[in-house]
């Protein structure tokens, strides 16, 4: 029988660093956090080799007094918690004390620091089986460097694991950008194989910030994004949410920070899915930078060793503050909010102009002709009237009064319809698009959520009602929930909540204008204003576009005029 032995400092340590450390990134990682808990406003991060060969983090933090330096490399020695209380209210990054002797134990670290600005200061070191520190006088700025060398040099398993030196560092640049955009006001820089990747300098202002975002997530996310800043009681919620236009094919831009912490959350993670879920479109993921900020006391990190997850004290609370925040700022989006004209919209739209050159089927109402660019044509009456005894279209009670002096409305008005599909219109910045079964179906389906509301939704008994073969326990259901049903219009159905507004959307679909109707001017205009009035209507009930706009200059673009 195996005998019960006392595993060696190294050892122990060298497990620990298989949940710490997982590649040069974790590193990084832990370096950066530990620098900022420092209260730096500075730090640099210098990679070769994809982190492999060398990562050397340097701040201007506090540093760290030379009485404590033996202390730094050893497992559960941390200045950041000091009992339980502490651990239930962390409000640092780093915590646990076991990142700085993970990673000295499977590489060659190094740390120099000096708590003041004398430029000395010292540096140490572990060394042997037991990991001795070893401390020594150097010349140093007030901040701490740590340079950590060959990494996984003596666990040859664990290096086998690495990817290639590029894909490590597409790692070390993504763990940065997390850690540089919940930091505005601090300066970053980045630096591969004696190249600077990024040069982030410290934004003080909101404008700055937005900057920073643009540099780090793409200026086209930051085109498409919806500023977030909501308050309740003790829970905040900011940052920038992408419209659902800017919907990515993979979950890559999403970040989602708990009082300053990159998280992954399956709180989280469901609460802004179903915000978006009646305007993403199948398969499609949202973009969004969010902070969110509540009570250390209510949040729980201490849950994983690498501290990407949490779990929240009140989970239905938080879950119900971020979905209802999100879900309403998407349901207040109009089109005049909303335009989608970056390049990843126009372009295929442009592309297909230019090589496509399919013939045109335009059908336009007898009752005017436009004037290209002049609006003083339009009548009033005939733009914003709906088609009177219409089933599809419902009236608008009067006329805006910015209508009436003239203006134009964000939708503009129409001009034709082409292939009995889209809806041409002219607005004050260009032509816009409008696929009219997309957007009927969506102003039909919010109808529909507001009569169900409201117990004013209409239904028609079926000529020859319609059986269905049920079992006895799902007929016993229905008929438990009859009044359910009938306010739908439905006698008896099992369904539940989800699955209303399924069968809402089912309905909508059906009930909206088809592909091949011809419409009269008046049609087109009064299907136009009301996606102005209705909530969610840049898409349908299935998340596609319902409408793009071609401003004056990509139109120019397209003919290359002005060249």
């Amino acid at each position: 029988m195996a005998r019960i032995n006392t595993l060696d400092s190294r050892l122990a340590n060298q497990i620990a660093a298989g949940e710490v450390v997982e590649r040069p990134a974790s590193v990084v990682k832990e370096l950066v956090e530990n620098a900022l808990d420092a209260g730096s406003t500075r730090i640099d991060i210098d990679i070769d080799e994809g982190g492999v060969k060398r990562i050397r983090v340097r701040d201007n933090g506090d540093g760290v007094h030379v009485d404590d330096l033996p202390l730094t490399l050893l497992r559960h020695a941390t200045s950041k918690i000091h009992d339980l209380e502490d651990l239930e209210a962390v409000a640092t990054l780093g915590f646990r004390g076991e990142a700085l002797a993970s990673i000295a134990s499977v590489s060659r670290l190094t740390l120099a620091t000096s708590d003041n600005d004398s430029g000395l200061g010292h540096v140490v070191s572990s060394e042997g089986r037991d990991m001795s520190a070893q401390v020594a006088p150097a010349a140093h700025a007030q901040g701490t460097t740590v340079e950590v060398r060959d990494l996984f040099f003596n666990t040859p398993a664990r290096r086998k694991f690495l990817k290639t030196e590029n894909t490590e560092f597409s790692h070390i640049e993504e763990t940065v950008k997390r850690l540089a955009l919940a930091n505005p006001d601090i300066a970053f820089s980045l630096t591969h194989n004696g190249r600077q990747v990024h040069g982030l300098r410290p934004a003080t202002e909101e404008m700055e910030w937005r900057r920073r975002v643009a540099a780090l997530c793409g200026p086209a996310f930051m085109e498409s994004a919806i500023p977030v800043n909501i308050e309740h009681t003790s829970m905040r919620l900011r940052g920038w949410l992408g419209l659902p236009t800017f919907s990515r094919a993979q979950a890559d831009l999403q970040y989602f920070y708990v009082n300053g912490r990159m998280v992954r959350d399956r709180v989280v993670t469901h609460a802004v899915r179903q915000a978006y879920a009646d305007v993403l479109f199948h398969g499609r993921h949202p973009a969004y930078v969010l902070f969110f900020e509540l009570d250390p006391g209510a949040v729980d990190v201490n849950v994983h060793p690498t501290k990407h997850e949490v779990r929240f004290r009140e989970q239905r609370h938080v879950h119900d503050f971020l979905y209802r925040s999100l879900h309403r700022i998407i349901a207040d989006l109009k089109p005049q909010d909303q335009a989608p004209t970056n390049s990843q919209i126009l372009a295929p739209l442009l592309n297909a102009t230019l090589h496509e050159q399919a013939p045109l089927s335009l059908s336009t109402g007898s009752t005017y002709t436009p004037t290209a660019g002049s609006f003083s044509n339009f009548q009033a009456g005939e733009n914003r009237a709906a088609f009177a005894g219409s089933l599809h279209f419902q009236q608008p009670t009067a006329l805006s009064t910015d209508t009436a002096n003239g203006e134009v409305p964000p939708l503009g008005f129409a001009i034709a319809q082409l292939h009995g599909i889209y809806i041409l219109a002219q607005n004050a910045e260009g032509l816009i698009i409008v696929d009219m079964h997309a957007a009927h179906e969506r102003i039909t389906y919010e109808r529909l959520k507001k009569n169900v509301e409201a117990n004013t939704l209409a239904s028609q008994p079926l000529l020859v009602p319609l059986s269905l073969a049920v079992s006895t326990r799902e007929a016993d259901l229905a008929e438990n929930d009859s009044a359910f049903f009938q306010r739908l219009g439905f006698e008896l159905e099992r369904m539940g909540p989800e699955t209303q507004n399924e069968l809402l959307a089912t309905m909508a679909c059906h009930g909206s204008v088809r592909a091949g109707r011809s419409l009269s001017v008046t049609e087109m205009n009064a299907l136009l204003r009301d996606m102005e009035a209705t909530e969610r209507a840049g898409q349908c009930n299935h998340g596609r576009p319902t409408w793009a706009r071609l401003t004056m200059s990509d139109l120019d673009k397209l003919f290359m005029r002005g060249r």
